[in-house]
């Protein structure tokens, strides 16, 4: 492994570990979520390179002056006040859902009227419409950080995936049996996951736009997923009270979180993905972890208590 370079993450703090490895380019991210302004930054920067060998005493220094930037940034007080900025007639239906992309400058809305359109934020002006879909347009997605793409699922069973630039249409994946609700694309940005009140997760490959696979596990509609930041894991909530975590690659069950006495609405990881909350129509919010994210949890608590 050979580190190309490194970038901060302000919110939530963290740096980012551009490398190199068997000729492909890859990131890592160090998150230092309970950094403040009174860490010690000579004691955190021993412990990053004690626990990432990619942090070598060449580049320290670097690592040191991105920690100081981190902290100036969280010293800094929010005082912004927020205001209506621009209300948009946007379809002749009511809207479903609303996505912005990485940076802000561009968002998108979906519409029982079955189209997906694109605005530009600061002046408003409608971009594209992304119309093909036979029925609601419900679940809507940026492929961020890229946002080059956009995803599309309805209630005509099917998914479409769009370009942002151009307005057209790359793919249409077939497959569900039953209304798509929810969409994600991993954060590498080369699948797309969906969800169905058929009871099965998709997964699609952003570049062929074949099925990469079915997850078939829940008794009820899949209402809610989410991949973790490495793309590896999936994690779906369903009406059958039940959130399973998937491992990507093959496609298997990792676990079955069971508790709730209700449908779930909700599924979503923490940032370092150490945790998985569920939200529920039993009025009660549940927080899993597994036995190794709670060596992660305490190895991390103890790094940022230095």
């Amino acid at each position: 492994m050979r580190l190309k370079r490194m970038h901060i993450r302000y919110y939530p703090p963290g740096i980012f570990l551009d490398y190199e490895k068997g000729g492909q380019l890859r990131t890592k991210c160090i998150d230092l979520l309970n950094l403040t302004p009174e860490t010690d930054v000579e004691e955190l920067v021993l412990e990053i390179r004690a626990a990432e060998p990619l942090i070598t005493s060449s580049c320290v220094e670097q690592v040191k002056l991105l920690i100081c930037k981190l902290q100036e940034k969280v010293s800094q007080k929010d005082e912004r006040k927020f205001y209506l900025f621009r209300a948009l007639q946007a379809h002749i239906l009511p809207l479903t859902n609303v996505a912005f992309n990485k940076s802000g400058s561009c968002f998108i809305t979906g519409s029982y009227d079955r189209t997906c359109k694109i605005w530009d934020t600061a002046s408003g002006e409608e971009l594209h419409t992304l119309e093909g879909h036979r029925n609601v347009v419900y679940a809507i997605a940026f492929n961020n950080p890229y946002g080059d793409k956009v995803a599309t699922g309805s209630f005509d069973k099917t998914c479409k995936l769009w370009s942002a630039e151009t307005g057209k249409c790359f793919y249409t994946f077939r497959g569900h049996t039953a209304e798509i609700v929810c969409l994600a694309f991993n954060p590498q940005s080369t699948l797309v996951a969906t969800g169905s009140m058929d009871t099965t997760a998709k997964l699609w490959d952003v570049e062929s736009g074949e099925e990469v696979s079915t997850l078939a596990g829940h008794f009820a509609e899949i209402i809610s997923l989410c991949f973790n930041t490495t793309g590896d894991r999936l994690v779906t909530g369903s009406f059958d009270h039940t959130a399973i975590l998937w491992d990507v690659p093959s496609g298997r069950k990792v676990h079955v979180l069971s508790g709730h006495r209700g449908e779930i609405s909700c599924v979503q990881f923490n940032w370092d993905c150490s945790l998985i909350a569920t939200a529920s129509l039993d009025k009660s919010c549940k927080v899993s972890v597994s036995p190794h994210s709670v060596i992660l949890l305490l190895s991390r608590k103890n790094l940022l208590q230095l």
